[in-house]
C-alpha cells in the first residue's frame, strides 16, 4: 500500500479542486445544450456569461463574456482531465502513437461523413461519423495487433498512414466538400464549436471517467505487467480493446479544439512531463491532470487574446512543462513506478 506523503496529499487536494471546477463547467455545458434546443431558459448559462463579463472588466479576458467562450473553456477543461488520464495508460504501455493513429482515422470519418452529407443532403455533426469510424478503427488496430506477425507498432503505423490517405482521397473525390473547413478539422477551430460538440464531449468524458473509475486496478495491472495479468486469467485482449476504444472517444471529443494534427499531444505530453518527476503512478496521474488543465485553460485564453491558434498554444505550454520536468528530473527527482 502506498504511503501518503505530504506532496501526494497536496497534489490530491489540487486535483480535487480542479475536478470540482470542471464539474461546475460541465454544468454550464449541460445548460448550454438545453438552451440551444429550447429545453431551458438558460439561467445557468446566462449566469456564467454575467460572471465572464465581470472577469473581462477586471482582467481584460473578453472570451468569457460570451457563451461560446465558456463552451470552449468547458470542453477544454474536460480534455485536460480525460486526455492525461487515458494517456497515463497508453504511454506506459508504449502505445503513444495510438492517439495519433485514431485521430487520423477520425479524419477519415469526417471525410466520409461530409461525402455522405453531400450525396444525401442529410445534415449531421462531423463528430458523429468521426466517432463511429474512430471506434471501428480502434477495433481494427487491436485486431491487427493481436493477430499480425509484425512488430507491435507496425499495424499502428499502417493504420495511421492508411486512414489519413483514405480521408484525403474521399475529400478529393468530393471536390473539396464545402460543408466545413477542413483546415479547422486538421488544426482545430474553437470559434465554431457547436453546443452539440459540447454535449458530445460531456457524454464521452462521463463514459471515460466511469470506466476508468471502475476498472482502475485492472487497467493498472495490465499496463505494468501484462504477462502476470494473463497468468491471473485476466481477459487481456478485452482490456486492451477497451483502452483503445476509450482513447478513440477522447480523441474525437478533443479534436474539435485541438484538431486532428495536435490532438494526440494532450494524451502524451502532460503524461511525459508528469512521469519525469513523479514517484508513483497515482502521483503522475495528479500531476498530468494539473499540467493538462493549466495548458488547456491558459492556452485557450491566451490564444484568444493574442489572436493565435488555440491548439498550438495549448500544446506549446504543455511542451514547456515537459522541458521543465526534464530539467528537474536531471537534478535527482525519481521517475514513476507502478504504485
Amino acid at each position: 500500500m502506498q504511503r501518503t506523503t505530504p506532496r501526494l496529499r497536496v497534489l490530491r487536494i489540487a486535483t480535487v479542486g480542479i475536478c470540482a471546477l470542471v464539474a461546475v463547467l460541465s454544468l454550464f455545458l449541460l445548460s448550454d445544450t438545453l438552451l440551444e434546443y429550447g429545453l431551458t431558459s438558460g439561467t445557468i448559462a446566462g449566469l456564467f456569461v454575467s460572471v465572464g463579463r465581470s472577469i473581462a472588466e477586471l482582467t481584460g479576458f473578453t472570451l468569457l463574456s460570451f457563451r461560446f467562450g465558456w463552451r470552449m473553456v468547458a470542453i477544454g477543461a474536460l480534455i485536460g482531465i480525460v486526455g492525461p488520464l487515458i494517456g497515463m495508460y497508453i504511454v506506459h504501455r508504449e502505445m503513444a502513437l495510438i492517439g495519433e493513429t485514431l485521430a487520423h482515422t477520425a479524419f477519415a470519418g469526417v471525410a466520409i461523413g461530409l461525402l455522405f452529407t453531400s450525396v444525401t443532403g442529410i445534415q449531421t455533426s462531423y463528430l458523429v461519423p468521426a466517432l463511429v469510424v474512430a471506434i471501428i478503427g480502434a477495433f481494427i488496430v487491436q485486431y491487427l495487433a493481436d493477430r499480425s506477425s509484425s512488430y507491435g507498432d507496425v499495424p499502428i503505423a499502417i493504420m495511421l498512414s492508411g486512414s489519413f490517405a483514405l480521408g484525403t482521397l474521399v475529400i478529393s473525390f468530393g471536390g473539396g466538400l464545402t460543408g466545413i473547413s477542413i483546415e479547422g478539422v486538421l488544426f482545430g477551430n474553437v470559434s465554431v464549436v457547436h453546443p452539440s460538440g459540447g454535449a458530445m464531449m460531456l457524454g464521452l468524458s462521463a463514459i471515460v471517467l466511469a470506466v476508468v473509475g471502475t476498472q482502475y486496478k485492472q487497467l493498472l495491472f495490465i499496463t505494468f505487467d501484462e504477462q502476470a495479468a494473463k497468468v491471473a486469467q485476466f481477459d487481456v485482449s478485452l482490456y486492451n480493446s477497451l483502452l483503445v476504444v476509450l482513447t478513440a472517444l477522447v480523441v474525437v471529443g478533443a479534436m474539435q479544439i485541438l484538431g486532428v494534427i495536435l490532438v494526440a499531444a494532450m494524451l502524451v505530453v502532460p503524461v511525459a512531463a508528469a512521469s519525469q518527476i513523479a514517484t508513483s503512478f497515482r502521483e503522475a496521474v495528479y500531476i498530468s491532470i494539473l499540467v493538462g488543465e493549466f495548458s488547456v485553460i491558459v492556452g485557450i485564453l491566451a490564444a484568444h487574446q493574442a489572436g493565435l491558434p488555440a491548439g498550438g498554444s495549448i500544446v506549446m505550454i504543455a511542451v514547456f512543462f515537459y522541458a521543465a520536468a526534464v530539467i528537474l528530473s536531471e537534478r535527482g527527482l525519481s521517475t514513476v513506478s507502478a504504485h
